[in-house]
């Protein structure tokens, strides 16, 4: 999903630039960072979370709730620290953003229904897996 993320946001790009380029530099850099910054989070989800399973079920929750709240509050840090600059648009970043976040999620939503991540194996958890071995001796034994 990661690869296919990227190759949307490469044909996004080249768009925000182009359709941003129409009112201005400023305007055109703007969208185009957008663009670069949902790409980015789509990306950095997709590895931390492939990350996580090898780990453990634990791991892959604490990755997905941690992980947003961290990427969501470089996202708005991000926001707020190009929003003090001359030449930064708060109005084509924001267009280009949710243009972006809904592009990547029709293609997210669509791959899911196509069936991929269906054969994904998330490994037993290692504590979980002994506290069942240490049941069942027992219930054996007794």
């Amino acid at each position: 999903m990661v690869r296919r993320a990227l190759l949307i946001g490469v044909a996004l790009l080249p768009l925000s630039l182009i359709l941003g380029g129409l009112l201005g530099r400023d305007v055109a850099f703007s969208a185009g960072l957008g663009v670069v910054v949902v790409v980015a989070n789509f990306v950095a989800h997709g590895l931390s979370l492939a990350w996580a399973a090898g780990i453990s079920v634990t791991a892959v929750h604490a990755v997905a709730v941690g992980g947003f709240v961290v990427r969501m509050g470089v996202i708005v840090g991000l926001l707020f620290a190009l929003t003090r600059t001359a030449f930064f648009s708060p109005l084509a970043f924001g267009i280009s953003v949710v243009v972006s976040t809904v592009a990547l999620l029709t293609l997210e939503a669509k791959l899911v229904m196509s069936g991929v991540g269906a054969q994904l194996e998330i490994p037993p958890d290692p504590v979980a897996v002994r506290a069942r071995d240490a049941l069942r001796s027992r219930e054996e034994a007794g």
